[in-house]
């Protein structure tokens, strides 16, 4: 039997995709290049140029490719990186924002325009509560948050 095939995003900037590939295996741990294509001889970009690019990150792979003829980044499509601890959000929030911008409830703005989400791996469960008024707690603490806090988030659920 074949192996699985792969599925990842692509985020098609206009030229900053090395960089972008490179930012963000700074940012993730354990995050590593996997692949570079660049142009070759007789092609319509001059040769060694940055064409696409594979960044392995958590498991998963995230493409990043240049060409796009217009910005076309919004908030349709996002990153999300469900985070163990507020140390976590801290470190992704400070990385991801520095150039970028804070924007509602966990969502940011890469200093590339890229939208990412960066929320604690327990919201889910918080939000998906059976007790609609544990549920209700979180996500209105959840609504007057930039940067989520854990604790804070934690607190509102539990009714304190």
């Amino acid at each position: 039997m074949p192996p699985p095939s792969t599925i990842a995003p692509c985020i098609w900037f206009q030229s900053e995709a090395e960089a972008a590939l490179q930012f963000y295996a700074s940012v993730f741990e354990g995050a590593q290049v996997a692949s570079v294509i660049r142009a070759g001889e007789g092609g319509p970009m001059p040769k060694g140029t940055f064409i696409a690019g594979r960044l392995a990150l958590r498991g998963n792979e995230l493409m990043v490719l240049n060409g796009n003829p217009q910005p076309a980044f919004s908030h349709t499509n996002s990153i999300i990186v469900a985070c163990r601890n507020q140390a976590e959000i801290d470190r992704y929030w400070t990385a991801l924002t520095n150039g970028g911008s804070e924007i509602d409830c966990g969502w940011l703005t890469d200093k590339y325009g890229v939208v990412w989400q960066i929320v604690p791996d327990s919201l889910e469960r918080m939000l998906a509560d059976p007790d609609p008024a544990k549920a209700q707690r979180a996500m209105a603490a959840m609504m007057t948050m930039k940067k989520f806090d854990i604790a804070a988030l934690e607190r509102a659920y539990a009714g304190q």
